[in-house]
């Protein structure tokens, strides 16, 4: 078994990105049977292809690996790397363009979200976005591969590419690339803003008390909950009672989320409180949580070396990894290196 998966450095995490994200890679990590692999890549290529700030994008990285590391990603269990240590990525990337069809790029829903009205305007790279997240996967024969619902067209995407070359320029039996199978990570939480429970927490989001940041201190913590949108309505008995109050959901689900306990169990615990007593109650959660990982990764943040050796060792690693498949592309490409 081999996972691959991967996450933009954006900076700023906060806890969407942990309870969505960030700890199924933990666990995903931590339950992996002997002689499986995981692999974990900063996206900073995939980065470029929307405006940056080339500073920016640099501190990014580095935060977000502190931040993975932080939270529970071990360098020396998972191989941990950002894509720019590793040239394979964009090598495979361009020899799988020849295969991939411009029709299917068109599809892609998030090319249509992101490119809007402007597509002319928008870079080559945000339209071919998806071939690169191909070859990011199929680069180390990636068996599994974690999706949520907005990557699953991206996954299907990849297979296709993948079954297509193999079809077109290998054996049945000998073929170039592994066709990965999706993960869909059980009990992934949706975490939505504390101002606004239809709209996922953001840290675009111009409001900091939208969110809970992964570097927030128990006493912001603790006010953000305490300030964090509700209705006047206590807490219901049954889960069927959440229905039609968005913030009410939100926060039930965040405190399952964080201790483990069933929603019904929850609200049979709380059922007919106000929130001035369910929220007290969320806020220490989050801090006992959050408190160790904010420390940790402060800590990794001011070493600047430490970090940049993660990085080293990881991407050595997954260059070696990599360098069979890319070489068996070219092979099949008929393509001579030297």
């Amino acid at each position: 078994m081999r996972v691959v998966s991967g996450i933009q450095p954006t900076g700023n995490l906060h806890l969407g990105n942990y309870l969505g994200a960030i700890r199924n890679w933990v666990r995903m990590q931590d339950a992996m049977p002997d002689g499986g692999q995981c692999l974990f890549f900063l996206a900073d290529l995939h980065a470029i292809s929307q405006p940056h700030n080339p500073a920016e994008l640099g501190a990014a990285t580095l935060e977000m690996a502190a931040a993975l590391v932080a939270c529970g990603i071990d360098p020396d269990r998972s191989i941990l790397f950002n894509q720019a240590q590793v040239p394979a990525h964009a090598e495979l990337q361009w020899l799988l363009n020849g295969t991939a069809r411009m029709g299917w790029l068109n599809r892609m829903t998030q090319w249509k979200d992101k490119a809007g009205k402007n597509r002319e305007g928008q870079s080559v790279a945000l339209f071919t976005y998806p071939v690169l997240q191909a070859a990011d996967v199929l680069l180390y024969q990636a068996t599994h591969v974690p999706v949520g619902e907005d990557q699953k067209q991206h996954l299907e995407l990849a297979r296709d590419i993948a079954q297509k070359f193999n079809n077109d320029f290998a054996s049945e039996d000998a073929p170039v690339f592994t066709l990965p199978e999706p993960i869909v990570p059980p009990e992934a939480a949706r975490i939505m803003s504390l101002r606004d429970g239809s709209a996922k927490m953001s840290k675009s989001d111009p409001s900091d008390m939208s969110r809970i940041n992964l570097i927030d201190d128990a006493d912001a913590i603790m006010q953000k909950v305490r300030k964090a949108k509700t209705d006047p309505e206590p807490l219901p008995s049954e889960a069927a009672g959440l229905e039609g109050r968005p913030e009410a959901p939100n926060l039930v689900t965040i405190y399952s989320a964080l201790t483990a306990e069933p929603v019904d169990a929850i609200l049979a615990r709380f059922g007919g409180q106000g929130f001035g007593a369910f929220k007290p109650a969320l806020g220490e959660a989050l801090v006992e949580t959050l408190a160790p990982i904010a420390a940790r990764f402060r800590e990794l943040k001011q070493d600047r070396e430490a970090l940049d050796a993660i990085l080293a060792r990881g991407a050595a690693r997954a260059r070696e990894m990599g360098g069979p498949t890319l070489t068996a592309t070219y092979r099949a490409l008929g393509l001579v290196r030297g």
